[in-house]
């Protein structure tokens, strides 16, 4: 295999599959608001850059959705501890991750023809599930999910979990994920390399290895 690689692994929220927002927002718009995705993802990226950086100094308070709908929440004027609790709930809920972008499965499908694949995901049990709703689950040969290993990553523990499953040294793992500070960071320094799947661009001038579809991840490992 190229650059020694056998094995990709992938997260699934923001890289496999994506946030039902019509479901999750039910709480906001409710109240007769309703975010466009430019402001989502406008909102991610900079939720993003603030997170990786709580990690990094080890003063996190919340976890990166709590700190996302509060910055939503401050924008459309409707803070408010008790929507904002709701929001979060509702977004680590797995079945609420079930939009899947065109062309998905064929991109598995192309790279699983030349590495063995699987998925390590912050979830709550259930993301196999979901993956077999959305048509992929079969593509994979193993699924880690933190709700049934008991650690979340960045924990150096499900990626263990990850690659006893998959039967491989990390060295000959690379992780694709879209958060810097719980994927890259997690996935490298258990020993694998790592890419961002960065859909929102929020790590376009960063310098670091990212690729924005599973088309380009497929470019990216013919490199």
């Amino acid at each position: 295999m190229r650059n020694g690689l056998e094995v990709v692994l992938f997260n699934v929220g923001n890289t496999l599959l994506f946030p039902n927002w019509q479901r999750i927002l039910t709480p906001l718009h409710e109240k007769r608001v309703r975010p466009d995705i430019e402001q989502l993802r406008s909102i991610e990226r900079r939720t993003k850059r603030e997170f990786d950086d709580q990690v990094t100094t080890g003063k996190v308070d919340r976890g990166f959705w709590w700190m996302f709908y509060g910055h939503l929440l401050e924008e459309t004027g409707k803070a408010d501890a008790d929507l904002q609790t709701a929001l979060t709930r509702n977004t680590q809920v797995s079945a609420n991750w079930d939009q899947i972008r065109p062309g998905t499965r064929e991109a598995l499908d192309k790279i699983g023809s030349k590495y063995r694949i699987g998925v390590i995901s912050n979830a709550d049990g259930k993301i196999a599930n979901v993956l077999t709703f959305c048509g992929i689950c079969d593509c994979f040969l193993s699924v880690t999910d933190s709700g049934n290993v008991g650690h979340e990553k960045p924990h150096p523990a499900i990626f263990s979990a990850a690659l006893e499953a998959m039967k491989i040294d990390a060295e000959k793992a690379l992780y694709v994920g879209d958060l810097y500070s719980v994927d890259y960071v997690g996935a490298t320094k258990s020993g694998m390399k790592a890419v961002l799947m960065d859909v929102s661009g929020a790590y376009r001038e960063r310098g670091l290895p990212r690729v924005e579809t599973l088309e380009e991840l497929e470019r990216h490992l013919e490199v």
